[in-house]
């Protein structure tokens, strides 16, 4: 018995003596990639991070120069927030894509080292993928509009838009989710795979539309010299010539109806400033026709 004890001692040493120092090389060398791999993670995401930090509200992140951006200016505060939200965002991405792909890497490498077969691995895992791929369609679908969304700038935080399901002010904007507010105050969460169409009207500039309608019988022509100048008198004065990039025009009838005639003024304004121009000047032009003797139709 004790000799047999001594047999199976001689064997363990005689193992361990051939291949103790080929498992200490490859448990260093696993140690190693793993290490690598925790280090490359950390300077991709802290460059990632630098990327995505604005500094000051006119500074926009490194991330987004190469970007196209459609940010109004007449947001003020809200373009430094938009532009933060979309850095931050398209930064979360590339940060997830950075783990996944940095350890997934280093996962093969530690199993070559351990001397196993990693091809069946890895035809397993894209089968899995596939699968995983299939069954969250809607998911996946949902990220990559909200990807491209984010990087061509379509519409951001402060944005006026009209999604199709619904119509509001944008408040938030996710890779899966865009959060926008209605006229009443009703908080709409539309996934970003259902939108097919975006109507924005706080890009570039906007077009305030003031119809009038008028009673049959009025002067037409002098309806129009009325609007022409009161409407140009009105934006040329404060405040509303801080929201006016253009002179207002008197486009003429625009429509018959059995109520009446509706002539119809047009000015270009600065975005998101349209409804309250309107406003403003359909309270300047419809006192300014009946003190001329123009009869206007009471609504």
């Amino acid at each position: 018995m004790q000799g047999l004890d001594d047999a199976k001692q001689a064997l363990a040493i005689d193992w361990w003596v051939e291949n103790g120092p080929k498992l200490a090389q490859a448990g260093l060398r696993i140690a190693l990639i793993l290490l690598i791999a925790i280090v490359v993670r950390w300077l991709i995401r802290r460059l990632i991070d630098r990327l995505t930090r604005g500094g000051e509200a006119d500074r926009k992140p490194s991330l987004l120069r190469p970007l196209r951006e459609r940010a109004p200016q007449a947001l003020g505060a809200l373009v430094s927030e938009r532009r933060d939200q979309r850095a931050k965002t398209i930064g979360s991405v590339l940060k997830s894509v950075t783990t996944m792909g940095v350890f997934g890497i280093a996962f093969i490498q530690v199993l070559t080292e351990l001397g196993m077969n990693v091809a069946p691995i890895l035809t397993s895992a894209g089968i899995l993928g596939v699968a995983i791929g299939f069954g969250a369609q809607n998911l996946v679908k949902d990220f990559l509009s909200g990807m491209f969304m984010m990087l061509e700038d379509q519409y951001g935080v402060g944005d006026v838009v009209d999604l199709g399901p619904a119509t509001g002010t944008v408040e938030a904007v996710g890779l899966r989710i865009t959060t926008i507010r209605d006229g009443n105050g009703t908080v709409w969460y539309v996934r970003n795979g259902e939108i097919l169409r975006v109507g924005n009207s706080s890009q570039g500039f906007a077009v305030a539309v003031v119809d009038l309608p008028l009673a049959y019988g009025s002067n037409l022509a002098d309806a129009s010299e009325v609007l022409e100048r009161v409407s140009l008198e009105a934006t040329e004065e404060e405040p509303l010539s801080k929201d006016v990039i253009d002179k207002p025009q008197v486009l003429g009838v625009e429509k018959v109806t059995v109520d009446g005639i509706t002539m119809r003024v047009t000015v270009k304004v600065r975005p998101g400033r349209q409804w309250s121009v309107q406003r403003a000047l359909r309270a300047k032009l419809m006192p300014a026709l009946e003190k001329s003797g123009v009869t206007t139709v009471k609504s």
